[in-house]
Parts: C-alpha cells; sequence; structure tokens
C-alpha cells in the first residue's frame, strides 16, 4: 500500500512540475511581447541577449516575429 502511494504521488508531482515549466514559458513569452499581439518582433527579443542571439535560427518561418511555437525551442 505505502508503494502504491509513493507512486501516486511521484506521478502528481512530475504533473505538477510539468505544468509549472508551461506557465513559465507562457508567462515568459508574454513579458516578451511587449505590444501583446501575439508574437515577438525583433526590437522585443533584444531585451534578453540570449533570445536577441538566437532569434534568426528560432524564426524558422523568417517572418521576422516569433510566435509561441517558435518561442518554445528558445534555450534560454
Amino acid at each position: 500500500m505505502k508503494k502504491h502511494i509513493n507512486s501516486a504521488l511521484l506521478v502528481t508531482s512530475i504533473a505538477l512540475v510539468g505544468s509549472s515549466f508551461s506557465a513559465l514559458a507562457t508567462t515568459t513569452f508574454e513579458q516578451f511581447d511587449k505590444d501583446g499581439n501575439g508574437s515577438i518582433s525583433k526590437t522585443e527579443a533584444r531585451a534578453d541577449p540570449r533570445l536577441n542571439d538566437q532569434f534568426k535560427k528560432l524564426d524558422s518561418d523568417g517572418n521576422g516575429e516569433l510566435s509561441k511555437t517558435e518561442f518554445g525551442k528558445f534555450e534560454g
């Protein structure tokens, strides 16, 4: 029984950590998207040197903006 409870706690902890990372990514995206248009421009990306350095690589469609999907690949 104790082993069963420990397994349940482990699964719950993993789920909570995963959702926390997802929330953190959304918060960070929103922080960069200063004008609230749903994408991060090159100008907005300059706020973080790491994001600015990776911008061209992350902008997979080459439109000069990062979508949430593209930003999700940011290694910050």
